[in-house]
């Protein structure tokens, strides 16, 4: 009974497969036509060959190039036809797919192509615009659509706070709008406007947030507050209170004490209160020996702690005093911290004498300040432009005879290497390796002979290495019209030999004429007679206290002529003329006489 039963479901199952497969066959239709249900951008290409449905995309496409899309977004409408943007689909491409989506094998393809007729089929090109053309248009969009936007705020009106409203940004996504254009521009049906994404962003601060602060503005300038210190006091009238106030914006959400009238406030509060540190010293006695002068905090402003209780008290509407906040200045160097830097006594020093125009002497002292008190770590090297940094304007150098190419000229920052030499001769008496020095380009008599070192930052510098195992503290003293650098460690007891040679003519000066059409021709007058080109070089030897030799360096130093100036004049010579002779005759009646010859004389 059961083999009987499962007999019928096979002969029941195989008659099913039959009827499906025949049922395939007989819908499978042409392999080279576009199975029925299949629609491209909204165009129906069943039956079709795929030329034949590529040619009818094409023709439709070409009908509707000239035929605008209207685009919508933040009450604007913008029409824009396909050729406008140069919008261009691959219908070949998609007449493939179109036919590839009821293709197959019978009798699965006649299934699957009764499958597109009864729930069709819908194919979406591939489409592409020109980008510079979509860029401009898109900005043109972006431009009329977006809004920066504000955050809530508060402003003063006549003394008293006024809240100010927040705005939402508005922005077009771009990218998603390129897209969205490209590809209704792209489809083969018109049905109506196309909406544009835009993104809303509001406010991240409103007006209810800020409503609280408003109050306490009215509370920060219902009144007078006053500033404490050491039985000194001093009054902010609400009017400057006004002026310091910090009101909320740009989505802050808080008081504070700022902007130009507080910080020029607070400034001069800052040089009343304030009281430099004196730095820990040394001085040397008579057995070369260096003692430690020891430091002392000075005080100084805690600006912000000062602000914050200004704020603290404006807030308060009873007690409505603040304490001026005063914190220690600490010295750069502790005298706890200087008794373990090693420095006993003088490693070295050198003095040099200067003088010239005002501006010069100023940049000597500036770059002498700029330098002192420098710490140069055990085994580190001292760089004199690092140490200095640039010598601008902003840090206060002026103007001051210098050498530019050789040539003796007015520049920013002249005497600097008034100081740079000073440095050089400190190191090379306390025998220090040098590790980068440049002579001048021009010889200066008032230097020592072949020991001058220029700077000039940032690529011409002077550097020297401390090679002992302790710190090496440089100190400048600037008086009137000498500079003295000395340099307190651990002393070396190094031996120090220079040997200098000659300085030594190599070259006679150039001569250059100067027309001068106040002269006459043929007249000259020296102006300056120069200087010859010169050399020197200086030996240094360099020896431990056990005798060793340690270095052995010598500098050569070429100096470049400086020329002789003659101006020579170009003025015409005057020309000195002589009228001719002049014969003069006297008639009488009867009578013919000849008188003498009158000549000419120089007048």
């Amino acid at each position: 009974m059961v083999r009987r039963r499962w007999k019928t479901i096979v002969a029941a199952l195989g008659v099913l497969l039959l009827a499906v497969v025949l049922f395939g066959f007989a819908y499978a239709g042409n392999p080279d036509v576009v199975a029925e249900g299949v629609t491209v951008s909204g165009q129906d290409v069943g039956g079709l060959s795929a030329p034949e449905a590529r040619a009818r995309l094409d023709a439709r496409a070409h009908a509707l190039a000239t035929e605008p899309v209207v685009f919508t977004g933040a009450g604007r409408r913008w029409s824009i036809a396909p050729a406008q943007l140069a919008v261009r689909s691959d219908w070949a491409g998609a007449a493939a797919e179109a036919l590839d989506r009821g293709d197959g094998t019978a009798p699965f393809r006649g299934l699957k192509r009764v499958q597109l007729r009864l729930f069709g089929s819908e194919v979406e090109p591939a489409a592409r615009a020109d980008s510079a053309a979509l860029e401009r248009q898109l900005r043109v969009i972006a431009k009329q659509v977006e809004v920066d936007g504000r955050e809530a705020a508060i402003v003063l009106r006549n003394g008293q706070p006024v809240l100010i409203p927040g705005e939402a940004s508005r922005n077009l996504e771009t990218e998603s709008a390129g897209a969205t254009m490209v590809a209704a521009l792209a489809s083969l049906q018109r049905e109506g406007p196309v909406a544009l994404p835009i993104k809303t962003t509001p406010p991240a601060v409103g007006q209810d947030a800020l409503r609280a602060v408003a109050q306490q503005v009215r509370v920060a300038l219902s009144g007078p507050v006053t500033f404490v210190y050491k039985g000194v006091h001093l009054t902010v009238t609400p009017e400057q209170m006004a002026s310091f106030l910090e009101l909320p914006h740009d989505g802050e959400r808080a008081l504070a004490i700022g902007g130009p009238d507080a910080k020029e406030y607070f400034d001069n509060l800052s040089r009343a209160v304030a009281r430099a540190p004196r730095e820990v010293d040394f001085t040397v006695d008579d057995a070369g020996k260096a003692h430690v002068i020891p430091s002392r905090d000075g005080r100084k402003l805690d600006v912000e702690a000062t602000e914050q209780a200004l704020l603290a008290a404006a807030l308060r509407t009873v007690n409505r005093t603040a304490q001026i906040v005063v914190v220690a200045a600490e010295p750069k160097l502790s005298t706890e911290k200087a008794k373990t830097l090693g420095i006993t006594g003088l490693v070295g020093r050198y003095t040099t004498f200067y003088g010239g125009d005002a501006n010069r002497i100023h940049n000597v002292q500036l770059v002498a300040q700029l330098i002192d008190r420098h710490m140069i770590a055990p085994h580190s090297t001292f760089s004199f432009n690092q140490t200095t940094g640039e010598r601008n304007a902003a840090q206060g150098f002026l103007e001051a005879p210098v050498i530019i190419n050789g040539e003796l000229k007015t520049g920013l920052g002249g005497g600097v290497c008034q100081v740079s030499t000073t440095v050089f001769n400190a190191a090379f008496e306390a025998g220090l390796p040098i590790t980068s020095r440049t002579n001048h380009a021009l010889y200066i008599d008032h230097y020592p002979l072949g020991r001058d070192a220029t700077v000039n930052y940032p690529d011409t510098d002077l550097t020297f290495q401390n090679d002992s195992d302790q710190w090496i503290l440089l100190r400048t003293i600037v008086g009137s019209s000498s500079l003295t650098v000395r340099l307190f460690g651990t002393p070396l007891h190094r031996r120090v030999e220079s040997q200098t040679t000659p300085l030594e003519e190599t070259g006679p000066p150039p001569l250059k004429r100067e027309p001068d059409p106040d002269l006459y021709v043929g007249q000259k007058v020296v102006e300056e007679y120069g200087q010859p080109s010169r050399s020197v070089s200086v030996r240094r030897l360099v020896y431990d206290a056990k005798g060793k030799l340690l270095f052995d360096t010598t500098w050569n130093s070429n100096y470049l002529a400086e020329p002789k100036v003659v101006r020579v004049g170009t003025k015409p010579v005057p020309v000195e003329s002589t009228p001719p002779a002049t014969t003069q005759t006297a008639t009488t009646t009867g009578t013919t006489t000849s008188s003498g010859t009158t000549t000419g004389h120089k007048p």
